[in-house]
């Protein structure tokens, strides 16, 4: 079939990031689904196929694999939902069993993904100093209460906490540097966080290991986050609302709810909106 384009988490009528849908009986080869990523041009493009029971999923960026892709999830929760009706679909990843629930009522479509298994854990200071430099952060920057720390929510995101909301629209760093250091760590992005209250976040993703510069919207370091906060005992309140996108001019809003047993799903949500052809 035709790839859909959707963008997952959008505000409204606008915002969201795109994400590629494709839906048929059976996958290309790994190649050619590098290859269709790469043509449609967004930051992933998930890969749907039916299987017995529910559907099994790759995601590709322009230039490579990766593990899981929450905004391509909501994307395809959408696309299912105007393809299959509303329900909740079992999906089958490359390393683990999630489900995605997609809706329509009236014209407002809406998804919500249930995350892999979080953890997290501290992170070595020669690699936040390598960040920190990168990006022309200092230390001072940073937020204490919200310690450096590696986040798994499906893929593997540092996350960082920063004491502005000036300092994180002042977000810069060069691209092929980002993704030489990003690949020798294992990073799928970085996630920069400012906190404007204990459940309102401001966040911003560079993704250079997949070649895109900056996501709009990103469902997976958005779980790893929500995990991280009830790791480190955040006030949390049992959810979550994040903005992300604002500085790119593609401002996306998505919801984390955070169950209080440790390294369980997250439940991320947002609405989506069909784009054109």
């Amino acid at each position: 079939m035709d790839i859909l384009k959707i963008a997952a988490f959008s505000d409204g009528d606008t915002g969201g990031n795109p994400a590629g849908v494709w839906i048929a009986e059976a996958h290309p080869s790994a190649s050619e689904m590098r290859r269709i990523a790469a043509e449609v041009g967004f930051s992933e493009t998930a890969f749907a196929a039916p299987t017995g029971t529910g559907w099994r999923v790759r995601y590709f960026a322009p230039e490579s694999e990766v593990p899981f892709c929450g905004h391509a999830t909501i994307a395809l929760g959408a696309a299912l939902a105007l393809q299959q009706g509303n329900g909740i679909f079992p999906l089958v990843l490359n390393e683990a069993e999630i489900t995605v629930e997609g809706r329509r009522e009236g014209q407002v479509i809406s998804a919500a993904l249930q995350s892999p298994p979080t953890r997290s854990a501290t992170v070595e200071s020669q690699l936040v100093a390598d960040v920190l430099d990168l990006f022309g952060y200092t230390e001072a920057d940073l937020d204490a209460n919200l310690p450096p720390a590696l986040a798994h929510g499906g893929a593997d995101h540092l996350v960082l906490g920063l004491k502005t909301r000036d300092a994180l629209a002042a977000m810069q760093y060069d691209l092929a540097a980002g993704r030489e250091l990003m690949n020798r760590a294992g990073l799928v992005t970085i996630c920069w966080t400012y906190a404007e209250t204990p459940q309102q976040f401001h966040t911003r993703n560079p993704f250079a290991s997949g070649g895109v510069y900056e996501d709009p919207a990103t469902g997976a370091a958005t779980a790893a986050l929500a995990g991280y906060l009830r790791d480190i005992g955040w006030p949390h309140g049992g959810d979550i609302q994040i903005t992300q996108g604002e500085d790119m001019a593609m401002r996306s809003r998505l919801r984390a709810e955070i169950s209080p047993t440790p390294g369980s799903s997250i439940r991320v949500s947002g609405t989506a909106r069909l784009m054109a052809t």
